[in-house]
């Protein structure tokens, strides 16, 4: 069942670890845009990454902890899973600290004053841009920490260190 959680946990922390990414590799791009383009392609792109990204994100986190738990006796690959979970619970939490209520304000607008959404994304985008890229850094690191948890040697037969020469 350990093998279980740690293939599901790794998974979905680097599924989640997409969504983080791509906003930071278009972010110099879209920094350049227009108010009027940059409103156009943060209304309409981003969709599918807080439908599909928050279950990628929601389980990694769930599922991270629940691999904490199950290694609790193995103190070294314990300690780099709850680091990771850990990370990851606070790069979800300041994706709703920083970012969420951009995306709150802007539906706001969108739903009563459409016409102040580009000027309103200009006066919130480096809050949004940069909230995204705090939460990838957040999220690296603690997908970093759960790979970790899982290659220790001796937890995992698969990634038990092996000498890299034949022994004679």
């Amino acid at each position: 069942m350990l093998s279980f959680w740690q293939f599901v946990t790794v998974v979905l922390a680097a599924l989640g670890l997409t969504m983080a990414s791509a906003h930071v590799l278009e972010m110099p791009q879209k920094m350049a845009y227009s108010a009027e383009l940059y409103a156009a392609v943060n209304t309409t792109l981003y969709r599918y990454f807080a439908i599909v990204g928050g279950a990628y994100q929601i389980g990694g986190i769930v599922s991270a902890w629940i691999l904490t738990a199950q290694l609790k006796r193995r103190r070294a690959s314990c300690k780099w899973a709850l680091a990771g979970a850990a990370l990851l619970t606070v790069s979800f939490v300041s994706w709703l600290v920083l970012v969420e209520p951009v995306n709150l304000q802007i539906g706001a607008a969108l739903a009563t004053a459409p016409e102040s959404v580009p000027s309103l994304w200009q006066t919130l985008r480096n809050r949004w841009e940069y909230g995204h890229a705090i939460g990838f850094v957040l999220h690296l690191l603690g997908f970093c920490a759960l790979v970790l948890s899982v290659m220790r040697e001796g937890d995992n037969p698969v990634f038990a260190r092996r000498s890299p020469l034949p022994v004679a």
